[in-house]
């Protein structure tokens, strides 16, 4: 007997969505916990350290930076989208009349949304940084990036695109570990056997500095959301288009 009520995909993405905000409420504490741990590693660490000196002066300066934050905050994006892809997961939606497209479309949205939690938490975090070293050294030791109240905003929004832009490369390297777990081995290969090539021929930069310069080296905040949005939706569409191919649960 067939049912008299249509299944609208809309409803059924925004119930998924709803529910995987609830449900996978865990994550948002693993990304207070890489903040903190970020923090620490900033304060106690910093970022970089130079020196110099003579017979008798030795001058010693360390560097300290909210970018390790958001680069934490990065892996935790990277890392999340990997976790939505297994096959735990992906059988929470069987909770629903779902399909690979709605499953997909719900999973996305989860994961903007995570990237956009993590980018303002990230800047707000690297801001705890500089209060607790105001507090520890004083103003004469700082230098705040921030010039003028827009720039706030636009460091948010770059660190979203930066979260958002892994998330989607997480979300696809974890479609292609699905449909084959030699990716697996395959895909650490080829990144870190760039990272090699790149080290014995410094006049020829790796495929990853090269992928890297290409967002980094981006001036103008225009062309960079664009890259960030073409990339993510390049990726985001592959990752579906290749979800298909994935055993359906019985």
């Amino acid at each position: 007997m067939m049912s008299l009520v249509e299944v609208n995909t809309l409803d059924i993405v925004k119930k998924q969505y709803s529910y995987k905000l609830k449900a996978y409420i865990g994550v948002f504490s693993s990304l207070f916990l890489a903040h903190v741990i970020a923090i620490l590693f900033s304060f106690f660490g910093g970022v970089g350290m130079t020196g110099t000196g003579n017979e008798s002066i030795s001058l010693t300066v360390k560097l300290f930076s909210g970018d390790l934050i958001i680069g934490f905050t990065m892996i935790w994006g990277f890392i999340i989208s990997l976790l939505i892809t297994t096959k735990a997961y992906r059988y929470d939606d069987f909770a629903f009349v779902t399909n690979r497209l709605s499953s997909n479309l719900s999973n996305i949205g989860f994961l903007m949304t995570t990237s956009i939690v993590g980018g303002v938490t990230a800047l707000l975090s690297s801001i705890l940084l500089k209060v607790m070293l105001f507090f520890i050294y004083g103003t004469d030791y700082l230098m705040s990036s921030f010039q003028k109240p827009g720039d706030l905003l636009i460091g948010i929004w770059a660190a979203i695109l930066y979260i958002l832009l892994f998330s989607s490369i997480g979300y696809f390297v974890g479609v292609l570990v699905q449909i084959n777990k030699l990716f697996m081995i395959f895909l650490p290969t080829l990144f870190f056997g760039s990272l090699f090539v790149g080290l014995r021929n410094l006049n020829e930069p790796s495929l990853f500095v090269k992928i890297s310069t290409f967002f980094v080296g981006e001036t103008s905040l225009l062309l960079f959301s664009v890259k960030i949005f073409v990339t993510v939706t390049v990726l985001f569409l592959a990752a579906t288009s290749l979800s298909n191919r994935l055993e359906v649960r019985i």
